[in-house]
């Protein structure tokens, strides 16, 4: 029986990068994988109509940094960045620590995996055929 392999973890260091980048003495990693876990489903979940494929999380002392890969990036950021600046002061209330927000635009969103994928979650839900989403997502 052969083992299953992560196919994310396969490529680390070769082809792909950490999604979260921090190093922290061992009595705090725990703690910090949790934040970063809830971090990333709350911006999900909150930020699910501008499509966001990958949030990557850089750590230091002081502040936090946040890279959102997104498909629309003027969801995140709003009117004269009035969204994004909202966000960020929910986020520093949150964590307690200085937060940067940076939206990293997804040049290619019908090429990304995860961004397809929910699509094709969002058409289920709006009860389409199962049949002509994918056909509409490969076509």
């Amino acid at each position: 029986m052969g083992q299953k392999v992560n196919p994310h973890g396969l490529r680390v260091g070769v082809i792909k990068d950490w999604d979260s980048r921090w190093y922290a003495r061992n009595e705090k990693v725990g703690d910090l994988v949790v934040e970063d876990y809830k971090l990333r489903k709350y911006l999900k979940k909150t930020l699910y109509s501008a499509g966001i494929p990958k949030i990557e999380i850089e750590r230091d002392n002081a502040k936090i940094k946040i890279y959102l890969h997104c498909a629309r990036p003027g969801v995140v950021i709003g009117k004269g960045g009035t969204e994004i600046e909202r966000l960020r002061l929910e986020l520093e209330k949150k964590l307690g620590k200085p937060v940067a927000l940076n939206i990293v635009e997804v040049k290619t969103p019908d090429t990304d995996a995860q961004l397809v994928a929910e699509n094709i979650a969002q058409q289920l839900e709006k009860r389409i055929s199962f049949r002509r989403a994918m056909k509409n997502s490969m076509g």
